[in-house]
């Protein structure tokens, strides 16, 4: 036979050869090299610093039944290292093709350049068989790696394209709570993404990671409870009683977190976090439900993080400061701490409490507010004008509200705004006069053009025009895009608010009953009246369920809404001008030590390309 017909059979049996015996875990202990850009740990990868990884790698491999694995998960336990391990394990022991989805394309170019890549050139048993993506023909370019017997493809789950692209083997679901419900109108990612595992429906494996949102519209969380839900279990050093660490059982003294311990469910010993290693290398994966007999489901908080991670102190000293700032806070804390769904108990505020809760103020800004911020919304005849001021830790004052009545699409009306805008002032409780430092005005509704011919002249003075959009999942302020407008074609900054997240981070303070951070401040005036109240409540989210998925919206719960609106673009404003704080609060206390008072003039913002001067409150 020749060398050639030789060379054709052995690769013919490799290909029809049924998978070795190797388990995942294996595989990382013997080949996973952790590169010295990418990981805090650099080195070759043991499995023994994160004993709980193991059966989840491993129920990834041939050798388990499990056709889905589920990891619901709070942040720093090794999650995404586990899925890297297991793509290496693909690319070097068992070939097919591969898809690996993160939220967004951008965040898939990202991980690729940043994980991936180095994991590759770090690792040799991998780097033999991806080819350098400098080399000719390589089949190595950043959202796709070929190898011997498959190829691995890296999308976005808002990309469509990508999620229909090729039929594959093995599927990665990475952060699937931060998915879109929809992509490009063809339907939920998820789905679209398994479709592409139909033609191998006996031999696939699909992971589904990602640390979990909100309660009925966590994805990680659905497909956990079709799982047979493993909780991680720890044998008490005293009684030996194995149980979950759970945060029920963390205690502390005298709100103190470098007092944090762990207490037995059974015998109350208290555990200190040193024995944490030995109660890792002791554990097991315990399930609790029966599920649909081909899903693994693996849940682990951040409280099981190896010591030199994340510490039971620091989870301590997070819920303490979350428990203060409120409602958004203690949300996140729970998703990223606990790896738990957040229950809303329903975003909704008493208009009444608020009104109860005003006070007097010594002046017209009181000492704690060090920036003024307005927000502008533009009605048919007319412009609402609210006026915060801010300080450390986001802590805000109303300070003005006002009713320009008017045709915007006259210069009369927008003349009134400039008196406010540009040439007024309000006497802070430390004797200088304040002017606006940031300002944001809505152009989404009949007079688009109107609010672009009045900020753009005004742009160096941080006036700039905003557009409200919907959805949960976007940045409160996002870069601005260009538009031309105007005779001479001068360009407009136009910035993008997140509505809805800035109105559940706003409804969470508004609840605060503690004076200091996010806490708002209301004086006891004829502008900030009932009706003022009204408005500022006057939205609930709600959740609707769209072909079959939950989607939370906000709906108004009566006509006018104005204060609500205008207190957002505010908030808008303030993320625009990004104040340092600290240098801030510096620079009152130098004035308070004997300095002349001044007015505060802010510095021109930037206009033109990529120059960006800062503003006057980062100019320390």
């Amino acid at each position: 036979m020749s060398e050639a017909a030789l060379r054709y059979a052995e690769n013919f049996c490799s290909g029809i050869r049924p998978d070795r015996m190797y388990s995942v875990s294996d595989w990382a202990d013997n080949h996973r090299i952790l590169p010295q850009r990418a990981s805090a740990e650099p080195g070759p990868w043991r499995t023994a610093r994160t004993p709980y990884l193991k059966d989840i790698m491993d129920a990834l491999g041939p050798r388990s039944k499990a056709e889905t694995v589920v990891f619901m998960k709070g942040a720093q336990v090794g999650g995404t290292e586990c899925g890297n391990n297991w793509l290496g394990f693909i690319i070097h022991h068992v070939p097919g093709p591969a898809l690996f989805v993160q939220p967004t394309v951008e965040m898939a170019k990202r991980t690729s350049k940043q994980r991936l890549a180095p994991m590759i050139a770090e690792s040799p048993a991998l780097a033999e068989r991806v080819k350098d993506p400098r080399a000719r023909d390589s089949g190595n370019t950043q959202l796709a790696k070929e190898y011997p017997g498959g190829i691995l493809v890296i999308t976005g789950a808002n990309s469509a394209v990508g999620l229909r692209s090729m039929p594959v083997r093995y599927l990665f679901l990475d952060e699937v709570d931060g998915y879109d419900h929809d992509v490009d109108g063809e339907g939920d990612p998820v789905e679209l993404a398994v479709k592409r595992t139909a033609t191998f429906a006996r031999n696939r494996k699909v992971f589904i990671v990602s640390t979990p949102t909100v309660k009925g519209f966590s994805r990680i969380e659905t497909a956990f409870e079709r799982s047979d839900q493993r909780y991680f279990n720890v044998p008490c050093p005293e009684c030996g009683t194995m149980q979950p660490i759970v945060w029920g059982n963390i205690r502390w003294e005298n709100r103190d977190p470098s007092t944090a311990v762990l207490v037995c469910e059974h015998c109350e010993a208290e555990i200190p976090e040193y024995k944490k290693t030995w109660l890792l290398e002791n554990g097991r994966w315990v399930a609790t439900g029966k599920g649909d007999g081909k899903t693994a489901g693996f849940h682990l908080s951040a409280l099981y993080s190896p010591l030199g991670w994340f510490s039971w102190e620091q989870a301590v000293r997070d819920f303490l400061q979350a428990k203060k700032a409120g409602a958004e806070a203690l949300k996140t804390w729970s998703n990223t701490v606990l790896g738990e769904t957040w229950e809303d108990a329903g975003e909704t505020v008493d208009e009444h409490a608020l009104l109860a809760k005003r006070e007097e103020y010594p002046a017209e800004v009181p000492a704690g507010a060090l920036v003024l911020c307005a927000g502008v919304d533009v009605q048919d005849d007319r412009l609402e004008v609210a006026v915060y001021g801010y300080g450390p830790g986001e802590e805000s004052w109303a300070i003005d509200y006002r009713v320009l009545w008017g045709d915007p699409g006259q210069q009369a009306l927008w003349k009134q705004l400039d008196d406010i805008l540009m040439t007024g002032t309000y006497k802070s409780e430390h004797g200088h006069r304040m002017r606006i430092s940031a300002t944001c005005i809505d152009s989404g509704g009949h007079h688009t053009q109107a609010v672009y011919d009045y900020v753009k002249p005004r742009q160096s003075h941080r006036v700039f025009a905003i557009k409200g959009m919907a959805g949960f999942g976007r940045p409160i302020l996002s870069s601005p895009s260009r538009k031309r407008t105007g005779r001479n074609r001068r360009q407009v900054n136009l910035f993008t608010v997140g509505v809805d997240p800035a109105k559940g981070l706003l409804y969470s303070r508004l609840k605060l009953t503690e004076k200091g951070p996010g806490y708002c401040h209301f004086p006891a005036n004829e502008d900030f009246d009932g009706e003022f109240f009204a408005q500022l409540t006057a939205e609930k989210c709600v959740t609707r369920y769209v072909k079959g998925f939950p989607k939370r919206e906000w709906i108004k719960t009566r006509s006018r809404n104005e204060a609500l609106d205008c207190t957002v673009y505010a908030l808008a404003a303030l993320y625009n001008l990004n104040p340092k704080w600290d240098a801030l609060v510096a620079r009152m206390k130098k004035q308070q030590d004997g300095e002349e008072p001044q007015e505060d003039k802010p510095k021109r913002a930037p206009t033109q390309g990529r120059r960006r001067r800062k503003s006057w409150v980062n100019s320390f």
